[in-house]
């Protein structure tokens, strides 16, 4: 481990809400890992008091436990609470969510990435999850339900071969927006160990230099649950300096189904914040753009109605959806 990593003091911000083991299985995986933080702090908006009490009955170093009321309860509220909360001798902020299981060099990774590029002001890590990537030779022509990506490759899966067929799928690499808005998180950057530059990526797995909190906050217009915050945050700081993603840094997300809002809520967060964040990199996007926005939406929402025949969840997103694009139609 070299020096240079060692002399970073960061600090770990949980923002959590009624998921007591869940926070329990992360904070474990923090307990093994190569660099320890040198602080954690653990805002917890829960309406009861497991987490508490689960914190009283184990032991973690370094922990500062606090529960905010219903004035700070809420992602984005938690977070800027938590930010007020650092010492002043931190110089890396770093966020996880209660559902991430850490791999035990994660910390490590996440660091070396801002000696490796010292212009960094934030780095995010890479969930590793059931997809299948290849290895694949230089000259490899991938098929037409492929995404190549240096030097690896993986299916696309129904929805983008879809919209491949009707050429709405972005030629932009992997954490960067076109001008329609749709392009491809950085789940789909490659296992290669590599460091990436990107515009935006997952505020669940992310961390930020301190000074740039003297600056931007997070956008307490994402209340609740908080969908699309960490894009509209990582957009607004791509403007102040560069962010990378370190595929090195490995996580597990669990997807805990416990604090989520109702699926037709979500649905409705899809579209609305959705078109945020969309307008706040593109103030102005041409006829051509707005078009494939909607569009994708639009097919997006059919298949949601498809797949709501065997699953009540997803009408339940579907009709949010619609309810949501009907009326920015509507008002636009």
């Amino acid at each position: 481990m070299n020096k240079e990593n060692r002399s970073l003091n960061f600090s770990l911000i949980v923002c959590t809400y009624q998921r007591a083991e869940s926070l329990r299985r992360l904070l474990d995986s923090v307990k093994i890992q190569s660099r320890y933080p040198n602080k954690i702090l653990i805002i917890d908006g829960s309406e009861d008091s497991q987490t508490d009490e689960m914190l009283e009955k184990e032991n973690f170093n370094r922990l500062k436990y606090i529960r905010v009321g219903q004035e700070y309860r809420g992602l984005t509220k938690q977070r800027n609470y938590g930010i007020d909360k650092v010492d002043n001798n931190s110089e890396i902020v770093c966020f996880l969510d209660d559902d991430i299981v850490l791999e035990n060099n994660y910390f490590e990774q996440l660091l070396n990435t801002y000696r490796v590029y010292p212009e960094a002001i934030a780095v995010g890590g890479w969930i590793k999850d059931e997809t299948v990537w290849e290895k694949v030779k230089d000259d490899y022509s991938p098929k037409f339900d492929e995404f190549l990506i240096d030097g690896y490759v993986r299916k696309l899966g129904l929805r983008n071969v879809l919209r491949k067929r009707l050429g709405l799928l972005s030629h932009l690499p992997p954490g960067v927006m076109p001008e329609f808005s749709h392009g491809f998180s950085t789940g789909f950057l490659p296992p290669s160990g590599k460091i990436y530059e990107v515009e935006y990526f997952m505020g669940g797995i992310s961390s930020y230099k301190k000074s740039i909190f003297s600056e931007i906050g997070f956008s307490e217009k994402f209340a609740g649950y908080g969908l699309y915050e960490d894009m509209d945050f990582c957009l607004r700081a791509s403007r102040l300096g560069k962010l990378y993603v370190n595929t090195s840094a490995k996580v597990a997300h669990l997807h805990e189904e416990s604090g989520r809002p109702d699926y037709f809520k979500y649905g409705r967060m899809v579209i609305e914040n959705g078109y945020h964040v969309w307008r706040l990199k593109y103030k102005n996007p041409d006829v051509t753009a707005k078009v494939k926005w909607y569009s994708i939406h639009f097919l997006l929402l059919f298949i949601r109605f498809f797949n709501g025949i065997k699953d009540r969840r997803a009408l339940e997103d579907a009709k949010g959806r619609f309810s949501a694009l009907i009326g920015l139609l509507i008002k636009r």
